[in-house]
């Protein structure tokens, strides 16, 4: 099947032969705590490893507790020194590779760092978040890429999606997950990946003129007198409610986002937390304006007028988000199917917005014996000018290695269409 634009049918991957290898050694840190190529190619073969041939409760005879922490307290350390919107300046000779939605798929993420050619001084790479979830490797999918962004820092760019948070990661499954793998050290090893999950930056600018956030577009601060400030007659503050209609939003600025509080990890997202929500929960739309999200409970959806404002307003000419797979859009039919791995939602003067999706035959655990079998993609934007995509769509790594799923995926949405905070089961922390 070719894509819409007419490319090639997508490669499909050929998983590694299985060798008659002993395990792995425990992965130590180095010494020095400066991780190398070697290091995190020697790390991805071992991942590889344990995930076709360990079971899960015995992965930590390999990736102990305490290697695990130390990973994610290195990555906090380089991501907590990041701001809300991380700027991807690439010199002339440089392209940037924007990967969507991988979702625990941690094969298919492989075979794509292989595909696009692994980050390095020619090529920088933005991931546009989830990385958790419903597939069965979301531990060992992020420690590959925390890996990568310890060892470069301003190659590999790491975006926050709506996944790493505590509501989702308690009913879609990586809560479970390091619970099953880790045990009774599971509540300790979980909580340093939320710690990391608020260190996360919310948004990118790449070349000056491409806007990547996984979610979208979001609403301004409304500034309303405060009852201290109605008191004493003078003064401001911004106070914005949750419970504010259509009429009332208008689009938020960079400069909003870029004041947002976004150590907050959960909704219901309300005051000074309604920009970092909007960020990663909204949706587009064929319809005009700016309007609640009523379908997910949370967020905005946005018309092609917004994002022509967006554009113009700030001097973009391309708005890349994520956030929405082939189970999503199978349930919105204003807008183009996933099955490609990408599609363009509006195309208006000033430029383009594209939804970008690279995790392939995806959910991995499906409810329905029909599967959605899309493929997944990758974007590379080159010089000169950055904002004309060149897309890759790839087909996933068959066979899957045997996995059981960590969540109900019978009874659990797969689209996240249902905003039900009473769904997330906080009891497991206590461990």
């Amino acid at each position: 099947m070719s894509d819409p634009d007419g490319a090639a049918d997508p490669p499909t991957p050929t998983p590694p032969s299985p060798s008659p290898v002993p395990p792995p050694a425990p992965v130590e840190w180095p010494e020095d705590g400066a991780l190398t190529r070697d290091w995190v190619a020697a790390f991805t073969a071992t991942l590889d490893w344990c995930s076709r041939r360990l079971p899960p409760d015995q992965l930590p005879s390999v990736l102990s507790a305490d290697f695990v922490r130390r990973l994610l307290l290195a990555a906090a350390g380089v991501l907590h020194r990041e701001p809300n919107i991380v700027r991807v300046d690439p010199r002339p000779d440089q392209a940037v590779v924007v990967v969507g939605d991988v979702h625990g798929q941690l094969h298919d993420v492989m075979f794509l760092l292989r595909d696009a050619g692994f980050p390095s001084e020619e090529r920088i790479f933005v991931f546009n978040g989830d990385y958790v979830d419903r597939g069965a490797w979301g531990l060992e999918t992020l420690l590959l890429l925390l890996a990568w962004k310890i060892y470069l820092p301003n190659r590999v760019f790491l975006l926050r999606g709506n996944h790493e948070s505590k509501y989702c990661t308690s009913v879609y499954g990586f809560e479970r997950e390091v619970m099953v793998k880790y045990k009774s050290q599971g509540g300790q090893v979980y909580r340093k990946f939320l710690r990391c999950f608020e260190d996360l930056p919310l948004a990118s600018i790449i070349a000056g003129c491409v806007y990547t956030a996984h979610g979208g577009i979001f609403r301004g601060a409304v500034v309303l007198p405060s009852k201290r400030a109605k008191r004493a007659k003078k003064g401001h503050k911004y106070v914005a409610s949750s419970a504010e209609d259509s009429t009332t939003l208008k689009l938020g600025s960079l400069d909003e986002l870029l004041k947002a509080r976004r150590t907050v990890l959960d909704p219901p997202w309300e005051g000074s937390n309604l920009i970092p929500g909007d960020v990663l929960w909204s949706d587009p739309s064929l319809e005009k304006g700016l309007s609640l999200n009523k379908e997910r409970g949370i967020g905005l959806l946005w018309g092609p007028d917004i994002t022509q404002q967006f554009l113009y307003t700030n001097n973009l000419k391309l708005i890349i988000r994520s956030h929405e797979g082939p189970d999503a859009r199978d349930k919105r039919h204003d807008l183009l199917g996933m099955d490609s791995g990408y599609t363009t939602d509006h195309q208006v003067a000033c430029g383009k917005l594209i939804t970008l999706f690279s995790a392939p035959d995806y959910p991995q655990f499906q409810a329905s014996e029909d599967r959605y079998n899309n493929s997944g993609a990758y974007l590379v934007l080159s010089p000169p000018d950055f904002a004309t995509p060149d897309f890759h769509s790839f087909q996933a790594v068959k066979p899957r290695p045997a996995a059981n799923p960590y969540y109900d995926f019978e009874e659990v949405i797969d689209s996240d269409e249902e905003l039900n905070l009473g769904a997330m089961d906080t009891g497991n922390l206590s461990s």
